[in-house]
């Protein structure tokens, strides 16, 4: 997601000639929803100067010099006649037309939002009728439902005019000029993205299964430097397919309240404004507003048949102006439904548009999903179409999908979906690769959102990168300044082999760290050795240092933001370690490996193994050896993420993972000195709680079983620097505590600015708030504990240990996130044991990212 919104914020940066001002311009709306009243007049009166607004609501046009009076009116709406004063100014209206009176089975509505009431209001009757019935009529309460869907997904600079340079002379990009296209509403607009995608659907209902067969795939754009994979995840994730019926609407990674949520009635404001016809049918408007709105709900309109059916015929929804999303400065849904014979409710179109900004200042982009749905079916399939359920994969992506004739896309695209200007964004990105200065631009922003130089001109011939580029330079105590080279190779020197590594060097020791991987994998990659669902064979061998007490779970040891620190990391050993590592992932979520691991951990200075002998004497050791079997098992159905080089970044975590892993070792086996077993259980749930944020949960319980030095036990991850960093603990040091059996967790409530945007002057900068609470319950059994009898053959603890009481060790957070729309500064406390020296016992933390 950062990857994506970075590459929004270099399109939104370009600079754009603002148009001309007109004597008169302005914008007239709904005074409920907010929304834009298209082909409204606007007329000065007693004359035929003037117009209709667009559709968006907007006009613009010019009036004699002089004192006069603008009629305002629409259909529906009271009129509206406003005195004004042209001195030669732009002048700059902002309208708002109420709603007519409208008669309705006997009832009388005015929505006034001043005395608005629940009690009595034919409109909440009316919504709860349709609540109570939302769930009737559905297509997948047939055994089977099939459906061929066409999918287009448009980006583009929003309200583009080409410069003409002053001193007409030509320049390299005037060509650009020629694939600038319109919009419905006349708007200018040039296409920097687009994508085509066109599958069927068969859905079972039991055992309960949907299949999605791509049978055409085409993607052209500026976007191409990213993975064209991560990219489709991140925007199947933020623009998913939306459901108003049900309780909650998941959009721009946020939960909207529905407005046929089972708490609508508590959260909108319900109007029964007008009837009318939609495709035929006759249908009353009901609109609706939430009652707050800074949240995360809609305005806009259901038409809903005047009959006993109830039956939704459209949808139209928008983000109200003032609602705390960012980058979003306006967004319309359209919906169409059609009933069938039986009363089967089927989707036709789902059509969503966007303008994305930075700032108000900037004009931004303009993003566009429409889906059109056809040849709708309930019958049995057969043959082929039948056994497609037999399929892995969710989604089967047909052999030559990728490279469909233009005359097939053009047989297939829906004429909602063809453009006015006939020259592609293919051919646009042709003529900009041939510009010198856009392929240096284009290099470098792909070193900074990859953090790998590719070694050929054309990306994705390279057969070997060097990199991460961000963890060339680094420092610890113990190598002082550390530098560090590596690279991999891509899927264009193999799709099933891969070599990777890194050679580092520390100035302070003075000596030569490194790490060496090959994989093999059993099914082709198409561009990361990474790729879900992985299945592989991979071998390691590396030499390097070890932190102990300080696992680095969401990033690289060697990021080079992580060397500012608010305490020094001491505790470093030395690491030979070499793996052979099995992975198999499969669709259904679950996911199994087998580790077979020898490892040799060397004493430093910083780091002593004192080793307890007979009567309590203490024998200084070099190193011990260690050879085990690790198993591990994961679940993790529907995850969503973002796949890079080396990475998964997690879209959501909406989807429950859950993990198992036992780590077992034989003393004498292959050289182990020890007899080991370890057994570690964890979870992570994202909790939606529709309009009061979500709740990120991750809990987990572990043991060592045998007797073992402390390396080898359990050692919480402390967090020693000023990021915030997930599932380690902020104010604790490293090797604070040391156990044998432990359990731990990790609760953040993200509350969406419920609180904040109450406040009449904080919620104009739309922050949010975030709290965590996180803790750990720990103990030292007997036989580990070096300071009990039968310690011989233990390793005495480093000094800064201490034994955890029966008491966990908790410490909680209060946050500000979305400050400036990419920071999160927490205020942290550590809530007991905070009579330890050299502690830290509150502090700030940030982190940088950014989020709708």
């Amino acid at each position: 997601m950062r990857n994506f919104l970075f590459w929004l914020i270099i399109l939104m940066s370009v600079s754009v000639v603002n148009a001309q001002h007109t004597e008169v311009k302005g914008m007239v709306t709904d005074s409920i929803t907010g929304e834009g009243l298209p082909y409204a007049a606007v007329i000065l009166k007693g004359t035929s100067i003037g117009g209709a607004t667009d559709g968006d609501g907007n006009f613009v046009f010019s009036i004699p010099d002089a004192p006069a009076v603008l009629q305002i009116s629409y259909l529906g709406y009271d009129s509206k006649e406003l005195q004004i004063a042209p001195k030669g100014k732009t002048i700059e209206l902002y309208v708002r037309l109420a709603p007519s009176g409208i008669t309705l089975n006997e009832v009388t509505v005015k929505p006034k939002r001043e005395k608005y009431r629940k009690k009595d209001n034919p409109a909440v009757e009316f919504v709860r009728r349709l609540i109570d019935m939302r769930k009737e009529n559905n297509p997948r309460d047939h055994d089977y439902y099939s459906y061929d869907h066409y999918e287009k997904m448009f980006f583009a600079k929003n309200d583009y005019t080409p410069k003409p340079k002053k001193t007409g002379k030509t320049g390299k990009f005037d060509f650009i000029g020629e694939f600038v296209d319109t919009l419905d509403n006349g708007i200018t607009v040039l296409p920097v993205s687009e994508k085509e995608k066109v599958q069927t659907v068969y859905y079972r209902k039991s055992p309960r299964s949907e299949k999605r067969v791509v049978r055409g795939y085409k993607s052209s754009g500026i976007d191409e430097i990213f993975s064209s994979d991560g990219v489709q995840q991140f925007l199947g994730e933020v623009f998913r397919d939306i459901d108003i019926f049900k309780n909650d609407i998941p959009l721009f990674l946020q939960r909207f309240v529905s407005p046929l949520s089972t708490i609508g009635p508590n959260y909108y404001k319900y109007y029964l404004m007008d009837t009318l016809q939609v495709d035929g049918q006759r249908c009353v408007d009901l609109g609706f507003v939430p009652f707050n709105s800074e949240t995360f709900g809609f305005t806009g309109h259901l038409y809903v048949r005047l009959d006993s059916t109830y039956f939704v015929q459209r949808a139209m929804l928008n983000v109200p102006k003032d609602i705390n999303l960012n980058f979003v400065s306006r967004l319309t849904i359209q919906q169409d439904f059609k009933r069938m014979p039986d009363g089967t409710r089927i989707i036709t179109k789902d059509d969503i548009s966007v303008n994305f900004k930075l700032t108000e200042r900037t004009k931004g982009m303009y993003a566009r999903r429409l889906s059109i749905y056809t040849n709708h079916s309930f019958d049995s399939p057969l043959g082929e179409q039948l056994r497609v359920f037999d399929e892995q994969a969710p989604v089967i992506t047909l052999q030559g999908s990728h490279r469909r004739t233009d005359d097939f896309w053009r047989e297939i695209r829906p004429s909602e979906a063809q453009n006015r200007n006939p020259n592609s964004t293919e051919k646009l990105m042709a003529r900009l690769k041939a510009v010198p200065a856009y392929r240096i631009t284009m290099k470098t922003l792909s070193i900074l959102v990859s953090g790998y130089v590719s070694t050929h001109r054309e990306p994705e011939k390279s057969k070997f990168e060097f990199g991460p580029m961000n963890s060339t330079v680094n420092y610890n105590k113990l190598e002082g300044l550390r530098l560090r080279v590596g690279g991999t190779t891509t899927t264009a020197f193999s799709k099933r082999l891969f070599l990777d590594g890194y050679v580092a060097y520390g100035v302070k020791d003075e000596k030569m760290k490194y790490d060496a991987l090959v994989e093999y994998s059993f099914n082709d990659r198409k561009e990361f050795r990474k790729e879900y669902p992985m299945h592989s064979l991979r071998f390691e061998y590396m030499y390097d240092i070890n932190k102990l007490g300080q696992d680095y779970m969401y990033t690289s040891k060697d990021n080079m933001m992580l060397m500012i620190r608010r305490k020094q990391d001491n505790d470093i050993s030395y690491l030979r370690q070499s793996e052979l590592t099995y992975t198999r992932e499969h669709y259904n979520g679950w996911s199994y490996n087998a580790i077979l691991r020898n490892r040799r951990e060397y004493a430093t200075p910083y780091v002593s193994f004192q080793r307890i002998g007979a009567g309590g004497t203490l024998n200084p050791v070099d190193h011990y050896d260690m050879t085990a079997l690790e198993l591990r098992l994961r679940y993790g159905r529907n995850e969503k993420f973002y796949q890079t080089r080396n990475q998964r970044v997690p879209i959501t975590f909406d989807a429950l993972i859950f993990n198992v892993s036992h780590v077992m070792a034989k003393k004498d086996f292959l050289g182990s000195d020890y007899d080991y077993h370890r057994t570690d259980i964890g979870m992570q749930k994202r909790f939606w709680l529709s309009a009061f944020g979500y709740i990120d949960l991750i809990a987990k319980m572990g043991k060592v079983w045998t007797k073992v030095p402390y390396p080898l036990l359990i050692l919480p991850n402390a967090n020693l620097t000023y990021t915030i960093q997930p599932e380690s603990y902020t104010n604790m040091n490293a090797l604070e505590f040391i156990n044998d059996e432990y359990a731990s967790w990790d609760i953040t409530y993200y509350m969406n600015g419920n609180l904040l945007n109450r406040l009449p002057l904080v919620k104009k900068l739309k922050w949010r708030e975030v709290f965590c609470f996180r803790g750990l319950w720990g103990h030292l059994t007997d036989k580990n504990n070096p300071a009990k009898s039968g310690s011989e053959g233990l390793f005495c603890f480093p000094a800064c240990t201490y034994e955890m009481g029966r008491a966990p060790y908790m410490e909680a957070s209060a946050g500000i996130e979305n400050i400036f729309n990419f920071l999160r500064i927490d205020y942290v406390w550590r809530l007991n044991y905070r009579n330890h020296p050299d502690i830290q016992k509150s502090g700030i933390r940030m982190t940088m990212a950014l989020s709708f």
